[in-house]
């Protein structure tokens, strides 16, 4: 079973009242490092999380845990209060990537979603879901996946055509444009996914 949600809501909302933005893989054994991803609206995870365990608790079973690195969460509660029920939070700083959410189901299993940076375009934020919920894969870290994705965001820009005021940005030689190689490398594992 697969939840996605992406549609453009009002920004006047509190996050809790809205939908998550979410991607899971399909039922089944998968495989690769990640089950989903999820796309918060903000870095305040008290207000965040309700939102995706409404969404998670009947397709996985209740959540009761949850695991962040704090690395981009300003404020990590103990626990929060969703729907009849109390989840824990806790943090680690070593064990967990930056940008991973570890969920615990009581009795049920234990999913890794990507954490896709709030302030993500949508088109970046959809390839990055997708790929996440790619039933093989994918075999990256969500560190990984994220830094691939800002290196072909860039690699993008810098192939884009000229625009009429900007003269010979890209014409100072071999030395100072991407290697083509790597280029292409980068191009064929996002795409791949």
């Amino acid at each position: 079973m697969s939840a996605t949600l992406h549609e453009p809501l009002p920004h006047h909302e509190p996050a809790a009242a809205l939908a998550a933005r979410l991607a899971l893989k399909t039922d089944g054994t998968s495989r690769g490092l990640l089950d989903g991803a999820w796309w918060p609206r903000s870095r305040d995870l008290p207000s965040e999380l309700p939102a995706l365990t409404d969404v998670l608790d009947p397709l996985w079973g209740r959540i009761t845990r949850i695991a962040v690195n704090p690395k981009y969460w300003p404020v990590i509660p103990h626990e929060i209060a969703v729907r009849g029920h109390v989840v824990k939070v806790g943090w680690f700083t070593p064990e967990i990537d930056p940008h991973k959410l570890l969920l615990l189901s009581y009795g049920t299993g234990r999913w890794d979603l990507l954490v896709i940076p709030p302030e993500t375009g949508a088109e970046s934020a959809a390839h990055l879901m997708a790929a996440a919920s790619d039933y093989d894969g994918p075999p990256l870290t969500a560190s990984a996946l994220i830094s691939a994705d800002e290196t072909l965001r860039a690699v993008s820009a810098a192939d884009r055509p000229l625009e009429p005021d900007e003269p010979g940005k890209h014409e100072s030689g071999p030395s100072s444009a991407a290697d083509p190689a790597q280029t292409g490398r980068v191009s064929r594992l996002i795409i791949g996914m």
